[in-house]
């Protein structure tokens, strides 16, 4: 029992800890723009290094 009462509390800070990110209006995690992600692109504005891979594979 006491196990699953130090693995409840620890959870439960957890959540507060992460809830505590989206109080404070902290931005997302973004991913590059130009990554490892077999060339597709996630991002709704382009970085420059996605435009000039763009450019050459024209």
């Amino acid at each position: 029992m006491n196990i699953f009462i130090i693995t409840f509390f620890f959870m439960l800070t957890i959540v507060l800890i992460m809830a505590v990110g989206v109080i404070f209006g902290r931005q997302a995690i973004k991913g590059s723009c130009g990554g490892a992600n077999n060339g597709s692109c996630v991002c709704l504005k382009k970085c420059a290094k996605r435009k000039k891979l763009e450019a050459d594979s024209a």
